[in-house]
C-alpha cells in the first residue's frame, strides 16, 4: 500500500468531490441524501477558506481515496475548540488500507494542541467505522441529537 496523502481541497477537485459525496450520501452510512447544491456550496466555502469549515482530499498515489469535511465550534463542556469530523468517506476500493486511520492521525496532528475535543457522528449500523473510531480512542456519547433544518 502507498502512503496516504492528505491535502486541502483545490478548485480542480470539485467533480471528484461531488462523485464521492454522492456515493457517501447514497450509502447506509447516512440517514438521507443531500441536494447537490449543498455539496457544491460546501465545496465553494472550503475553497473560500471559510474559518468554520475545512475540506480534505485523501489520496493514495495521487488517486482520490476519499475526502473529509471538518467544522469548528466552541465547546463549553470540553472547555475549548471542538473539531467536528462532519464527513469522512473512503472509496470502497481503498477501504481497509489505513486511509481512515491516517485521516484521524492527521486531524489529531493538526489540531491536537489547539482543540479540547474531537467529535464525530456515526450510524449505529456502521460497525467497521465504530471499530476504527474506538480503536483510535474515541468514546461513545449517549446524548440524543436533535436538529431543525432551515433549507
Amino acid at each position: 500500500m502507498g502512503d496516504v496523502a492528505i491535502r486541502d481541497f483545490e478548485r480542480g477537485d470539485l467533480d471528484e468531490y461531488i462523485k464521492m459525496s454522492e456515493s457517501f450520501f447514497s450509502s447506509d452510512a447516512v440517514q438521507h441524501p443531500v441536494p447537490r447544491e449543498y455539496v457544491i456550496r460546501t465545496f465553494e466555502e472550503c475553497i473560500r477558506k471559510n474559518p468554520l469549515l475545512r475540506g480534505l482530499m485523501l489520496e493514495i498515489g495521487h488517486v482520490a481515496a476519499g475526502y473529509a469535511l471538518l467544522s469548528f465550534t466552541w465547546s463549553n463542556e470540553a472547555g475549548g475548540l471542538c473539531v467536528l469530523l462532519e464527513e469522512a468517506y473512503v472509496v470502497p476500493s481503498h477501504r481497509g488500507r489505513g486511509v481512515g486511520s491516517a485521516l484521524l492521525r492527521f486531524v489529531e496532528g493538526e489540531y491536537g494542541g489547539k482543540a479540547s475535543r474531537f467529535r464525530l457522528e456515526v450510524m449505529r449500523s456502521n460497525a467497521s467505522a465504530i471499530r476504527l473510531y474506538e480503536r483510535m480512542g474515541y468514546e461513545r456519547l449517549y446524548y440524543i441529537q436533535m436538529v431543525k433544518d432551515f433549507p
